[in-house]
């Protein structure tokens, strides 16, 4: 079995990752210290042979090295990933988002590891108003959140350049699914949405609603993360499903019989936002669900 590492494999996408890669075959060695993530995200896998967790940071260097040892690939899902926390406090958001990927590179270096998949995000584009985005763009981040993520992507370009360190970059488009936290404050806007109406209450949309978004179902990203790494793809690559609605669309798609509460605009949205993925589909990645599909088996689990 080949050794493979997720860093944040306890998180939302990173519980799906791992899962997926230890039904594969592979076996996985999860590092999450929990901060965002949940041990109860791992459920029956951590029960299995070929699946290791290790409570760890990001930022610790010394624990990246050692556990990086062998290793074929790793998924670099460890994130704080959050525009309006990285708002309120953007020293924490640059130390986990930048520096701790500019460590995990170090340890892939170091390790000569075959290729590192690393978790980028639609923000870089910041209020481009193109449509679609395409990974050529000049970006424009609007947060520190953003900033952060970009450093990551240049690191990544830097160390493959430089150390020969095969690396992919996938710029996710609004992930939604399953194992998504619908309780913290800083929760995206499904999760939030499905909370609201499942306690009867009317969900609060921040602008007039006719912001359009590119909402990508969880499972969708986990089979671009794997394809990225099984092929010979390096690079960006924007990971979205290549449509998009109105955020008013989206709350009568879940309920159309609850009125939205409307609220200001918060500092660091963008307006629209839809992918091209024209480029992801080269090693293979096309998207299997709809919205709606997605919004079925999601709210499915939040019930």
């Amino acid at each position: 079995m080949e050794k493979v590492i997720v860093t944040g494999g306890a998180g939302f996408i990173g519980s799906h990752l791992s899962e997926a890669l230890s039904d594969k075959g592979y076996q996985v060695i999860i590092i999450d210290n929990l901060s965002t993530g949940k041990i109860e995200n791992l459920g029956p896998i951590l029960k299995k042979s070929n699946v290791k967790f290790i409570k760890g940071s990001i930022t610790d260097l010394q624990l990246l090295q050692e556990a990086f040892r062998g290793v074929r690939y790793v998924f670099h899902q460890a994130a704080i990933p959050s525009v309006p926390r990285s708002i309120e406090n953007p020293e924490i958001s640059h130390e986990a988002n930048a520096t701790g990927t500019l460590n995990v590179l170090l340890a892939a270096k170091d390790n000569k590891v075959g290729k590192i998949i690393c978790a980028s995000s639609s923000s870089v584009y910041g209020d481009t108003p193109t449509l679609p985005k395409q990974e050529d763009m000049p970006p424009n981040p609007q947060s520190p959140y953003a900033v952060s993520k970009l450093m990551g992507e240049y690191y990544c370009r830097v160390f493959q350049k430089v150390y020969a360190l095969s690396a992919v970059c996938l710029r996710y488009f609004n992930v939604f699914g399953p194992r998504q936290d619908p309780l913290s404050q800083y929760s995206a806007v499904i999760p939030k949405f499905a909370r609201k109406l499942a306690e009867g209450k009317p969900p609060v949309i921040f602008g007039d609603g006719e912001q359009t978004r590119d909402f990508t179902f969880v499972k969708d990203v986990v089979s671009a993360n794997i394809l990225a790494a099984e092929s010979k793809a390096t690079g960006i690559f924007n990971i979205g499903s290549g449509t998009r609605i109105t955020i008013n669309e989206l709350v009568k798609l879940m309920g159309d019989h609850i009125r939205p509460v409307y609220e200001p605009s918060r500092p660091g949205d963008i307006l629209h936002s839809l992918a091209d993925i024209t480029r992801a589909r080269s090693f293979g990645y096309l998207p299997k669900y709809t919205i709606a599909e997605g919004l079925k088996e999601t709210i499915r689990e939040l019930k």
